[in-house]
């Protein structure tokens, strides 16, 4: 492999987990009988060229439509405004325990993994969460085979069995979840805030669930969900989102057909007439302790929902101004006095009526000491903003950019859109379920003063959490230490000096015309000694927007412990050390990361193709000629020490896969060698190390979307002439993934969790196209009837997953149990037990079972990439693997067309005899020498022996 692609890491959970933070009454309300005819239209991007529908059912069911005829995936999603708010006082996580249990049979659909295996057997997706007012299904799925999925999916909400069953053993798969988050910091800190809020809130009780809770009583706990569902679930406080490429007529005639007998119980959204933070609870002080080695503050104030202002949105625009991280911020001044490396600004657990107004700051343990003075100075950038920051303009260029966006608004993922829709549906009327979120209709400077009237010390809970606080009190369910003070008059002192409010921002877009270029794969712009860059225009996207990729490689940038984390720092310094300079460009729609790989640092800039050059320009000049100050080389030499010493408390299912990834690519350094080998770097060092990395240089580059070749040259040259590289390809080591020995040693991996684990990896037998396409073929079947055997039928605990699992360009398949309870041996006996039984379904396999799996590879590999940045981010992919004709996925995609049962049996053979990598964990186990262990592992062969 020749360098790590690029790749956002967008966390499915935490993206639905933001979107619940919003909550409030649905603004539109139409007739029963409304027909499409006179429904209004959504207000679409310009940049849109879907349909769109809306309707009203009978039952009082709002339905979104959105037609797409370039999409390669159907999607739907249902919001149900319930969530865990609404949870009867003895019976804590009910409504989680109900998401759970519609899965798990309807009247039609009887058995357990029915809408399961449909959903897998034809390339789909699917989940749910719970928020606090809402529960949101969604699944995406091949077109052809939509129909069968909606009708699946609309018993959900007409006729679930909630089998006996299934109810005994699905609480205990909630008592799952609940036992894998035990140490998880956000859930502890959330229980430790709960107890500083106002207690009747509805929606400051436990919302997980455990055996405890759910359990029978005076009724038994199947008849509550009964009573639940019954009372809660119903048409009239549902919203349904459908995205396909299906006309418009046939969406509405499969929607009619499958929802209209959703019953009509006469609800609407749950009220909570509560508020959050009453003048009882406030001022306080609350300390709670963490297990990570982290410091933060936050600065809690009582705020009005903004869905109510989602218009204006005055809160957003505060949020903003004290959010801001440019020169004269309140986070510049604590970076330079070495007290912050973080902050964020902005709404938090709303409920439609009020919501909290959050400014939480990551502290450095020098910050840590400076709470007073933090606090003082949170307040000075108040009153700034109370005396000058209330200005038209300001709110104008906000706006500006929020039109921007929304004028130039990618397609995205089905799946995304239609649960973000069916939310939206919830919060905003129909024709701003797009628009809302883009929505600034004028400066309400009144509003703006009502705002800040609440942003004072008499109003504040301040919440700190660290790994050295010391707890009077525990929290009852996470086990939280903490302690909760009430204030008389907070303690005074001084502010810092320097806060100003930004300036007229110098990046934003003023050239947003689209060049109409003619797409074609990537072609070789420059090829010289040293540098190459790609270049494949764009116009398809609608967007005047420029995706570059650098990758600045070096021989040495990996070749020991102590290199790895000098790139580490390197990258991370350049990133810090423009934070102030280049946050205007980020708030205009110019991105620029650095992040280091096995073999170097890549430079990633996303952005409008005007102004773009400024960014690129002042990035090469730092790079080159920035002074490497020791405060800035402090900050992120803490972060890093931060991050690689938490990450035994981050979640044991990552851990294993962290040591799996060490034991079989190289080079590759585990955490606690990068940490021993960060403790002795000097800032000194990193200066030398810098000079060191920049003499010896081969620059792969490239560059997607809407510019002339000629700007792609310009910019590309001006990367080579700044940097001068010249080195040859082969000069610089590639990454590779080791072969699994027969003699194997298992391996564990560090971390403070207290379930048990097991990860078993079974290796393709080399790297070949071929083995990549059958295998994935194979993780495509086997996912469902893993997951339901362990999970579903043996409860063996929450994470329980299978399926494809490519390390680098080297197949595999992936198989991990975590359970609270179950041993490890125990656990290796039942997944010996699984493979047996699936041994004897691939025995069986004939090519009328095979080919909904074939298909729904081949289809997976061709979809239609999303976005710029996604199409960005697969060519650079590809490329990382030397593939310059840029046409992998579709010989791929050939490959797996052309499998026969005779080649799936085969190859399943051959994994089945093929040593395994074991990656297991019991609390209390050490931690494996991955390094000693493997370092006679030898490189995986690219084509079979």
């Amino acid at each position: 492999m020749r360098n790590l692609p690029y790749r956002l890491a967008r966390s499915l959970a935490l993206f639905w987990l933001s979107l619940a933070f919003i909550a409030g009454q649905s603004l539109a309300e139409e007739a029963a009988d409304a027909s499409a005819a006179d429904a209004p239209a959504p207000i679409i991007s310009p940049n849109d060229q879907r349909e769109y529908r809306t309707l009203t059912l009978a039952n009082g069911l709002e339905v979104l439509l959105i037609s797409d005829a370039d999409a390669d995936k159907a999607a739907a999603a249902m919001n149900v405004s319930v969530g865990s708010a609404q949870d009867p006082e003895n019976t804590p996580g009910l409504a989680h325990f109900l998401e759970h249990m519609l899965f798990l049979g309807t009247d039609r659909y009887p058995e357990a993994d029915s809408y399961q295996q449909f959903i897998s057997r034809h390339g789909g997706n699917h989940n749910a969460f719970t928020a606090d007012q809402d529960t949101n299904y969604f699944f995406d799925i091949e077109p052809k085979t939509l129909p069968g999925a909606l009708d699946r999916f609309s018993r959900f909400f007409v006729s679930p069995l909630f089998n006996e069953a299934y109810v005994d053993r699905e609480r205990n798969a909630v008592h799952s979840e609940y036992q894998a988050r035990l140490r998880d910091d956000g859930r502890r800190l959330g229980e430790a805030m709960d107890q500083a809020l106002n207690p009747e809130h509805p929606a400051t009780g436990f919302s997980v669930g455990s055996l405890e809770t759910l359990q029978d009583g005076k009724r038994s706990l199947r008849q509550n969900l009964i009573d639940f569902y019954e009372t809660y679930y119903g048409a009239n406080v549902m919203h349904l989102s459908v995205v396909a490429p299906q006309s418009l007529d046939t969406l509405e005639t499969w929607v009619r057909e499958r929802f209209a007998d959703i019953p009509d119980r006469g609800l609407s959204r749950p009220d909570i007439p509560e508020r959050l933070l009453t003048a009882e609870q406030a001022p306080a002080r609350l300390a709670v302790q963490s297990l990570e080695n982290r410091r933060q503050v936050h600065f809690l104030f009582p705020a009005d929902d903004p869905i109510s202002d989602y218009r204006h949105k005055s809160l957003e625009y505060l949020g903003n101004l004290l959010g801001h991280e440019g020169e004269g911020s309140l986070l510049a001044a604590l970076r330079q006095q070495g007290w912050a490396d973080g902050l964020s600004a902005g709404s938090m657990r709303g409920d439609g009526d009020d919501a909290l107004f959050a400014i939480s700051i990551s502290l450095t343990p020098s910050g840590a000491q400076h709470l007073a003075r933090i606090q003082a100075s949170l307040f000075a950038m108040i009153e700034r903003i109370r005396e000058d920051g209330l200005e038209a303009w300001r709110y104008d260029e906000q706006a500006r950019l929020n039109e921007q966006e929304f004028r130039f608004q990618q397609r995205g993922e089905p799946l995304h859109l239609a649960s973000r829709m069916a939310m939206n549906m919830a919060r905003y009327p129909l024709k701003d379920v797009q628009y809302g979120r883009y929505r600034m209709a004028g400066f309400q400077e009144e509003q703006v003063r009502e705002l800040l009237s609440r942003l004072t010390p008499e109003h504040l809970l301040r919440v700190y959490s660290a790994p050295d606080v010391q707890g009077e009190q525990r929290t009852r369910w996470f086990d939280t230490p903490y302690r909760l003070t009430s204030v008389d008059s907070w303690p005074s002192a001084r502010p810092l000096d320097g806060l100003a409010l930004p300036e007229p921002n110098p990046y934003i877009a003023e050239n947003l015309d689209l060049l109409e270029l003619d797409a074609t794969a990537p072609q070789a712009l420059i090829d010289r000694e040293g540098y190459t860059l790609w270049y494949r225009p764009d116009s398809e996207f609608g967007t005047p927007r420029v995706e570059w990729r650098f990758s600045l490689q070096n021989p040495q940038a990996s070749s020991s412990a102590h290199d790895a984390a000098l790139t580490q720092l390197l990258a991370g310094w350049l990133n810090d050390s423009l934070n102030e300079a280049l946050y205007p460009a980020r708030l205009a729609g110019q991105d620029f990361s650095a992040y280091a790989h096995g073999r170097g640092i890549t430079l990633s800039l996303s952005g409008w193709r005007d102004r773009q050059e400024q960014v690129l320009r002042r990035v090469l000049e730092q790079l080159k000629q920035g002074s490497i100050e020791a405060d800035t080389f402090a900050r992120v030499k803490l972060g890093l020490d931060r991050e690689w010493r938490n990450a035994p408390q981050s979640p044991l299912y990552r851990q294993m896969q962290r040591t799996l990834s060490s034991a079989l690519v190289r080079p590759r350094w585990p955490d606690t060698a990068l940490l021993d080998a960060l403790g002795s770097i000097e800032v000194e060092a990193l200066r030398d190390f810098r000079d060191r990395f920049l003499a010896r240089l081969r620059i792969e580059s490239m560059a997607v979307g809407n510019l002339t070749p000629e700007l792609a040259r310009r910019e590309g040259l001006l990367v080579a002439n700044t940097l001068s590289p010249q080195l040859d390809d082969g000069d610089v080591p590639d990454l590779v993934t080791l072969d699994v020995p027969g003699s194997a040693p298992v391996l564990h991996p560090e971390s403070t969790r207290n379930d048990q684990a097991v990860l078993r990896y079974l290796q393709g037998p080399d790297r070949s196209l071929t083995s990549q396409a059958t295998l994935a073929v194979l993780g495509q079947m086997i996912g469902t009837p893993f997951y339901s055997q362990l999970r579903t039928e043996e409860q063996l605990g929450y994470i329980v997953n299978a399926g494809y699992q490519p390390l680098l360009d080297a197949p595999g398949l992936n198989l991990l149990v975590q359970s609270p309870s179950a041993e490890v041996e125990h656990i290796q006996a039942r997944i010996d037990a699984f493979l047996e039984g699936f041994d004897r379904r691939i025995e069986q396999l004939d090519d009328e079972a095979l080919a909904p799996y074939r298909d729904a590879v081949r289809d997976r590999l061709l979809e239609r990439d999303p976005s710029l940045s996604s199409l960005t981010d697969r060519l650079w992919y590809e490329l990382a693997f030397d593939e310059t004709s840029f046409d992998r996925r579709e010989r791929l995609a050939g490959r797996v067309s052309n499998l026969t049962p005779d080649d799936v049996r085969e190859a399943w053979r051959a994994l089945r005899e093929a040593p395994a990598q074991r990656v297991t964990f019991t609390a209390g186990t050490s931690s494996s020498d991955v390094l000693s262990l493997t370092e006679d592992y030898t490189p995986l062969s690219k084509e079979s022996r």
